[in-house]
């Protein structure tokens, strides 16, 4: 059976709980924060998830207007977070991410374009998206929404203690 495409509406206060919950899942496979864990542990007592939870938090915080979720009636399945910059005219995509379930019916892509047309009315130029070279599924649906790879970067860590 075939999925529909869940409404996509715009992020409300009561999504935030189920928002952190789809970062860390989304996330778990490719996440800097779970990878410096998988080297030197949980630090600071606080663990990967936590850390990678803020991230959301972040994103709504400086820009909640453009936070888009996917819901299909039951509660958000994914959503894609922007951030604006008016004097560069270049917006950001930070997190975008579809449960597991809902992958494969063009969510994510659907997400993406809806960005970029709200990120165009918003008066963005360009907009901006990363992910990591083990990111599978963001290496190919960007390039096929039509963003152009800029540079790559390397994370490092290292302990001060």
């Amino acid at each position: 059976m075939t999925r529909a495409l869940p409404t996509i509406r715009a992020y409300c206060e009561d999504d935030l709980p189920e928002l952190r919950r789809i970062t860390v899942e989304c996330f778990e496979p490719v996440s800097v924060d779970r990878r410096i864990e998988e080297l030197h542990g949980v630090i600071n007592g606080r663990d990967w998830r936590w850390r990678k939870a803020r991230h959301i938090d972040a994103d709504i915080a400086a820009h909640a207007e453009g936070v888009w979720v996917a819901d299909p009636g039951s509660g958000p399945v994914g959503y894609v977070s922007s951030r604006v910059d008016h004097d560069t005219r270049i917006g950001w995509i930070p997190n975008l991410a579809v449960l597991p379930e809902w992958r494969g019916i063009g969510l994510g892509r659907a997400l993406l374009e809806l960005c970029c047309d709200r990120l165009r009315d918003a008066g963005m130029e360009y907009v901006r998206i990363e992910t990591l070279t083990h990111n599978d599924v963001g290496s190919r649906l960007y390039p096929s929404v039509g963003f152009q790879e800029v540079a790559r970067q390397i994370h490092f860590v290292k302990r001060l203690v």
